[in-house]
């Protein structure tokens, strides 16, 4: 086992890699390595019944984060959902499936168990990507979650059947049925005892010894302790982790609780995607292809049609019922034990299960693309139900605009640049890629529009000719300095003010045209330093004098910091990060009796903050001569500050 995991680990580490390179879903890249490493492709891994079990525990802690989203409360507010739509659900999806099965020759109890089974959709892929995309709370992300944690009862009601069907269970079919609800009631009863007189007392005492450790531990515990209690039952494990989530979701821990737990949530659904990938023979693939693509597509094009339908009848509106279908219209990992069990009870044949069992993995596998493709073609239509070309309509929309400011990107930034502005009587005009914000922001604002602000075409649109001013407010550097670009191409003096996260990518950014580049985190360490000095005593006239001379020098002052032992050394676009360090030079040291201009620190990447001669603070310029115990901070990359330290200290870099 630990070799197993070793070669797991290993491979999903280079392939996960390469996917977030291609931005493709990572639940694509854990499903490609299980299929590499299964039986049918290289065979490295050997597929013994501990992987499934530790596999399990993904989903385990999925459900136990969702759960903690969703308080008492709110499930109170779902139930409609929960039990009315996913009951429909089920039923709707489960009759023409059975009817497919039946006509392909299935017997009527066999036909009627997987048609019901197949009605199921993936907890894990669906629940992993809502987060993913921030659609957990979305209307049709309410629908997928509720729908699901009804289908999670169900699968636990279809594997009771099967012995029943296989004849190795003697008692009828509806006590089984009925065992297991009153199962259900009985563990939501003790949970619920338990979050409200237990879990608080322990949370606090834990609290307050403030040791990372044993909250993790505790987190641990619990969710580890639910999982184990409900398979006791005889329930799913990934219900009962909900249904703890759920009822813990109320206090409020519930968001440390969360951060704990993230970590072992995905790396063990990573995992339990990989043994999935594993079940998969690639041989069927070569030989029956076209058959298992066709059962596939029929698959997601009748669930999601029907579950499409009940969403409208149930008066959602059309995005939201075609959304609700996408999110659904996949097999399920639940149909895979199902699937197996009727397989092992004879119930199905091996030609059979095979082909179901890779139909299912196909219809999971273009889940993930089809969630994420889903809001530009949700824009898309609405630009079609308009009936208008969108650059006319934006044009049309922006053609009275003169002296104005064109904001690129609406979020957290771009929304409060554009209430100041409103504030002043400024008119501007808005741009973001995201449809659901534009959607919000577009009921009660007519200037802001859904577009790419990179397009040369679209600036053109919202007049950026006529422009005063243009603020690039997205999020990302790379996507920034293309906006840059072409905003300066069409418009030479146009004045382009830019926000940033640091200041890693403020040379770029200049280079390509932006007259201001304003460093979030720069610009909020300046005001505090600000309104630290104005505290101390110091008159707003130097400390303001202060600040400028620090702009004006490209923050140079703050550049790099010294890391702490949690520090991450990377950023969010995965460069290197600026660093601080102190080099003390002893005696016999290269760089003593040298001037900082010999040793040409910067062709390393380097900048000299300060040097410290006796303990003060000594004035760094190319002609400042090092002496023994002197102490000089430089910034830069971790690897130029380890070449500088060596050059300092021993003269080789």
């Amino acid at each position: 086992m630990p070799g197993n995991l070793l070669i797991i680990l290993a491979t999903s580490l280079l392939v996960i890699a390469l996917f977030h390179r291609l931005r493709l879903p990572p639940v694509l890249g854990y499903l490609c390595v299980g299929l590499l490493l299964g039986p049918s492709a290289f065979g490295w891994v050997d597929y013994d019944d501990n992987l499934p079990q530790l596999a399990e525990m993904g989903v385990v802690f999925l459900l136990f984060t969702l759960g903690l989203e969703f308080s008492l409360p709110k499930m109170i507010a779902l139930r409609q959902v929960v039990f009315g739509f996913g009951s429909l659900q089920v039923l709707a999806c489960g009759l023409p499936l059975t009817g497919l099965l039946l006509w392909i020759g299935m017997d009527i109890g066999v036909a009627c168990l997987i048609g019901a089974g197949l009605a199921l959709s993936s907890t894990a892929i669906v629940g992993k990507e809502l987060g993913s995309l921030g659609e957990v709370f979305s209307p049709h992300g309410q629908n997928a979650i509720g729908v699901l944690i009804f289908q999670d009862l169900v699968a636990v009601l279809l594997l009771t059947l099967v012995p029943a069907l296989t004849g190795d269970r003697q008692d009828a079919w509806y006590w089984a049925v009925a065992i297991t609800l009153g199962k259900t009631l009985l563990l939501f009863v003790g949970l619920l005892a338990v979050s409200r007189w237990l879990l608080p007392r322990l949370f606090r005492e834990v609290a307050q010894v403030h040791s990372a450790e044993l909250f993790v531990m505790l987190a641990l515990v619990i969710v580890l302790l639910t999982a184990w209690i409900t398979h006791l039952l005889g329930l799913s494990m990934a219900l009962g982790a909900f249904l703890a989530g759920m009822l813990l979701g109320e206090s409020h821990y519930r968001h440390q609780v969360e951060a704990d737990i993230r970590p072992f949530r995905d790396i063990l659904l990573g995992l339990f995607f990989v043994s999935v990938g594993m079940l998969i023979d690639l041989n069927q693939f070569a030989e029956h292809g076209a058959l298992i693509a066709g059962i596939a597509l029929t698959l997601l094009l009748v669930k999601g049609s029907v579950i499409a339908l009940l969403a409208r009848l149930r008066g959602n509106d059309l995005e939201t019922s075609w959304r609700t279908g996408v999110a659904l219209a996949q097999g399920g990992e639940f149909c895979f034990a199902l699937v197996t069990q009727a397989q092992h009870g004879r119930l199905l044949d091996g030609q059979q299960a095979s082909l179901l069992l890779s139909a299912i993995f196909c219809s999971m596998v273009l889940t993930p693309p089809l969630l994420r493709s889903a809001p530009r073609l949700a824009a898309y239509l609405q630009r079609r139900a308009r009936g208008a070309d969108p650059l006319e309509a934006i044009a049309a929309h922006s053609t009275t605009l003169n002296d104005h400011a064109v904001i690129c990107g609406y979020g957290r930034v771009g929304q409060s640049i554009a209430r100041i502005l409103e504030q002043q009587a400024i008119p501007f005009v808005a741009l973001d890629d995201d449809p659901v914000r534009i959607e919000e922001a577009a009921a009660g604002e007519r200037n802001v529009h859904f577009g790419d602000s990179r397009r040369a075409d679209l600036l053109e649109a919202v007049g950026t000719l006529r422009a005063r001013l243009l603020v690039v407010a997205v999020n990302d550097a790379d996507i920034a300095l293309k906006v840059v670009q072409s905003a300066r191409q069409l418009h030479p003096a146009l004045p382009i003010l830019v926000r940033t996260r640091d200041d890693s990518h403020l040379a770029r950014l200049q280079a390509a045209g932006a007259t201001e580049v304003v460093p979030e985190v720069m610009e909020s360490s300046l005001m505090l330093a600000s309104h630290a000095l104005v505290l101390l005593g110091l008159p707003r006239s130097r400390v303001e004098a202060h600040m400028e001379a620090v702009r004006r020098n490209r923050y140079r002052l703050l550049h790099g910091y010294y890391p702490g032992g949690q520090a991450n050394l990377v950023d969010a676009h995965g460069q290197p990060r600026r660093l601080l360090h102190a080099v003390n030079l002893n005696e016999g040291a290269y760089a003593c009796g040298r001037t900082l201009g010999d040793l040409r620190l910067e062709r390393l990447g380097l900048e000299v903050q300060g040097i410290r001669r006796l303990g003060a603070p000594l004035q760094s310029a190319d002609e400042t001569l090092l002496q023994d115990g002197d102490a000089v901070l430089i910034c830069g990359g971790l690897q130029a500050i380890e070449a500088g330290e060596a050059l300092l200290l021993t003269g080789s870099d």
